[in-house]
């Protein structure tokens, strides 16, 4: 039996600027747009996957709104 694959709960920003398909350049500049959520942890920058998730809802929205 294969064991269950586990997904971060938090991202550094060049992993999820992987997942989002986007550079790290334009992953901070969501951030300091607050249009992506993130937090620190000492000096580290981190991106919840569910901040992720909501800025993913976001563009959806965005689009429809544009349709």
């Amino acid at each position: 039996m294969t064991p269950p694959v586990s997904r971060p709960v938090l991202y550094r920003v060049p992993d999820a600027a992987r997942v989002l398909g986007l550079g790290k350049t334009k992953v901070y500049e969501l951030i300091r747009g607050k249009r992506l959520r993130s937090v620190t942890e000492g000096r580290t920058r981190l991106i919840p996957a569910a901040a992720i998730a909501e800025y993913l809802v976001l563009l959806e929205k965005e689009a429809e709104e544009a349709a």
